[in-house]
């Protein structure tokens, strides 16, 4: 089975990171995400059940990488984004009046 080519990105408030490896062809999202450094350059990132994408969609671990993916670890929100723009929008209207 031939090698194919991907990366892995994760960005946090302190650093990003794009790893590049070469892997199997078949090998799952969570496997390449196993076979790469980023649970040792950051160990408080739950390699097991944080959630994963490709070029910005949503992937299930079971997803098989095509050649040339790009895998996209996500992080939990800081806020709600409902949240955060009703609090905007009532401090501006404080501001206002």
């Amino acid at each position: 089975m031939a090698d194919i080519d991907i990366e892995i990105a994760y960005a946090c408030p302190e650093k990003q990171v794009l790893y590049r490896l070469r892997v199997p062809a078949g090998t799952t999202v969570r496997h390449a995400l196993h076979k790469s450094p980023l649970a040792q350059d950051f160990p408080e990132l739950d390699t097991n059940g944080v959630p994963l994408g490709i070029f910005g969609k949503r992937a299930d671990d079971h997803t098989v990488l095509q050649a040339h993916d790009r895998i996209e670890v996500y992080r939990a929100l800081i806020a709600d984004p409902k949240q955060a723009r009703r609090k905007r929008a009532a401090q501006a209207k404080q501001h206002q009046a």
